[in-house]
């Protein structure tokens, strides 16, 4: 079922509601200040089961109320809440496709910068395919904007307000007709993309950032590295990387949530390895989009049915 997107249903401080009739305040912490922070979920339709999956739910749930503490919000949502409230505005829509879904805490109210509450939620799903659908791979530049770190905002808090460093990065890329960026942090090595985590493949190794360089604590990036040391006999180093080294590596790719895993042909206009997706990247995204859909039946334990029966 395809739905519109006036005709979405938005799950709003407990209700379910038509997605315009969700309103909130314009004077409220959320709104001026961007005092917020949220998950994005993926579901993914698996056709022949007629089922709908939701990617490590618990793990976003968890991340989510760790962002929750870590900005000081006075909430009271529980886990099961949580993930109950997803699941329940998923039905309700009466999906049968991929979707991605955004699941955001906020400060409503009239406070200023330093309210810890009210606080309140909203979840909003949306039909989505895969992000790249139209692009075998994509072409990025070193940002100019450093990424933020441990000393001004946290890339450990999933956030609204953090994500102006990412739209400036993007915007920067776009201008300068790249698809995407690649941030360095204040030590001057890799730390992420906008909205996704790096990885780099050398001889066959497979290397990507530590969580100390900067970077969000990605689930996709933690799921990567799991598949590629269990399933795919590689070896996975996490440590510092040299922005040459992204210019010399065999391989490169991005991963997230929104994006999965994509590909990167060229990096400051110097291509990467032969200029296509490499096996490496080709193996952990064959593998990957498996895992999401339930065809691979060891990690059908990360996914969480939308539909009974």
């Amino acid at each position: 079922m395809e739905n519109k997107k006036t005709d979405r249903l938005i799950w709003f401080k407990g209700d379910i509601i038509p997605v315009g009739d969700a309103k909130i305040n314009v004077l409220s912490p959320t709104s001026q200040f961007g005092a917020n922070v949220f998950e994005g979920l993926r579901a993914y339709w698996n056709v022949s089961e007629k089922q709908l999956y939701v990617f490590k739910l618990p793990e976003h749930i968890d991340r989510l109320q760790n962002s929750i503490k870590m900005l000081e919000l006075e909430a009271t949502f529980t886990n099961v809440f949580l993930q109950k409230s997803v699941i329940d505005i998923i039905q309700a829509n009466k999906f049968q496709e991929d979707l991605v879904c955004r699941q955001t805490v906020f400060l409503d109210g009239f406070g200023n910068w330093s309210a810890t509450g009210p606080v309140e939620m909203f979840i909003a799903p949306m039909a989505k395919g895969r992000y790249y659908e139209k692009s075998k791979g994509i072409d990025v530049c070193i940002s100019s904007w450093e990424r933020i770190n441990e000393k001004s905002l946290s890339p450990k808090i999933k956030m609204g307000a953090n994500y102006m460093n990412s739209r400036m990065g993007q915007l920067e890329a776009g201008r300068n007709g790249y698809d995407s960026a690649i941030f360095l942090n204040q030590e001057g090595t890799v730390s992420e993309g906008p909205g996704s985590c790096v990885f780099i493949v050398k001889d066959g190794v497979l290397i990507t950032p530590p969580l100390t360089a900067s970077i969000l604590d990605s689930i996709t990036r933690s799921t990567i590295i799991d598949i590629a040391r269990d399933d795919l006999g590689l070896e996975v180093i996490e440590r510092d990387v040299e922005k040459e080294e992204l210019h010399i590596a065999d391989e490169v790719f991005m991963c997230g949530t929104a994006v999965e895993v994509v590909p990167v042909f060229s990096v400051d206009k110097i291509q990467v390895g032969m200029g296509v997706k490499g096996r490496v990247t080709s193996d952990i995204t064959n593998l990957y989009l498996q895992i999401v859909r339930g065809k691979v039946e060891k990690y059908r334990k990360w996914l969480t049915p939308v539909y009974s029966g």
